[in-house]
């Protein structure tokens, strides 16, 4: 079992990786010190498959356990669903050392993150994240959230779980689609952080599309890893985890200009990632060769690189909402200078942007 620390002085845990941990979830919570009062919070897709799989363990080793249901999709990321989830917990009485349990993909940890951190004014929470794109993403480093109808993951809070379990088994039961969408996020490690990992990728593709477990396990460990050392560095995104947002600027603006409809995440970011190293080589700082390793690699992973239907001059004016901007008058990048090491950019010209998002579009 890998068993990777997440260095943040009292706020510190463990992310424990291997097939087959969610049928011996009780006994590693209980190791982590969780209490044995839970509420597991899911949606019907994902507790269809491993509701009762998870309940049955943690009952036999002494947990009570309560379970709510939340629909499923990025439609319901928002402050609505936080405030039933806060009603239920009230009327289950929940308590400060009741712990919470986000038991699916990106959206459900970071709802249930964002209530964890706010409930109470903080209790505690677990993540067993069960898509690929949480397990080497979202349920690591503790930022929480849900959207607004104007703009992604807005209202938020940074929250770390108690603990991070991830069963590669249980990608088993994802579509395509959803394995492809998390690739996204994998390849951004290797851009932003490894130029070992992103040829690594290279070369084992398809071992990775097949789910075989020795290539899945690697590449959510060496994921994790990049993510922690990233988040001990920069827990509060002062400065050097900004690096982690490497194609989410125009990617978050297509997810918002298309109201989370059309694009998985993944698949956002991929169309970024695309866009963000044709900025860098058309401003000279990242060699046009590259540009092609990476698209080709996206495209061998079945991402998309380019968009229909969207008007460049809108994107670039979601992107002036992006909260991570810290200026009125530019849009903050991350973009590479080569393979494994990316920088912030924030005094970009507003025609390149544009210029790069007409090549960018079908």
């Amino acid at each position: 079992m890998k068993n990777i620390k997440v260095n943040l002085g009292e706020r510190s845990y463990a992310i424990y990786i291997d097939a087959g941990l969610l049928k011996n979830i009780g006994n590693i919570l209980t190791e982590a010190g969780v209490g044995h009062d839970v509420v597991v919070i899911t949606n019907p897709k994902v507790g269809y498959f491993y509701k009762d799989i998870l309940v049955s363990q943690l009952k036999e080793t002494g947990f009570e356990t309560r379970v709510i249901e939340i629909p499923d999709g990025e439609d319901y990321k928002n402050l609505k669903t936080v405030a039933y989830l806060y009603d239920k917990l009230v009327e289950m009485k929940a308590h400060r050392k009741t712990t919470l349990i986000a038991l699916g993909g990106g959206v459900i940890g970071d709802i249930v993150g964002f209530v964890a951190a706010t409930f109470m004014r903080g209790i505690p929470f677990v993540q067993i994240p069960t898509t690929l794109l949480a397990q080497v993403d979202s349920s690591v480093g503790g930022k929480t959230g849900v959207n607004l109808t104007t703009a992604k993951n807005m209202v938020g809070a940074f929250w770390q779980p108690q603990v991070v379990i991830i069963d590669p088994d249980v990608l088993k039961t994802l579509s395509l689609r959803e394995i492809k969408s998390g690739l996204a996020e994998v390849i951004k490690y290797g851009m932003i952080h490894d130029a070992d990992f992103f040829e690594y990728l290279e070369k084992n593709i398809q071992h990775i599309e097949r789910l075989e477990s020795e290539a899945m396990i690697h590449i959510i460990d060496s994921s994790c890893k990049i993510k922690a050392e990233v988040v001990e560095s920069d827990e509060r995104e002062a400065g050097l985890r900004a690096i982690l947002n490497f194609g989410h600027t125009i990617g978050h603006a297509l997810e918002s200009q298309t109201s989370y409809q059309l694009f998985r995440h993944g698949e956002a970011i991929s169309i970024g990632m695309a866009a963000a190293v044709k900025i860098a080589a058309r401003i000279g700082m990242f060699p046009r060769k590259d540009v092609t390793r990476l698209i080709t690699l996206l495209q061998m992973a079945g991402l998309p690189v380019k968009f229909k239907d969207l008007s460049p001059d809108d994107l670039l004016q979601t992107m002036f909402s992006d909260k991570k901007n810290v200026s009125s008058e530019h849009i903050r990048f991350i973009l590479p200078k080569r393979i494994g090491h990316v920088i912030m950019v924030e005094d970009l010209s507003q025609q390149v942007i544009v210029d790069i998002l007409k090549e960018q579009k079908e």
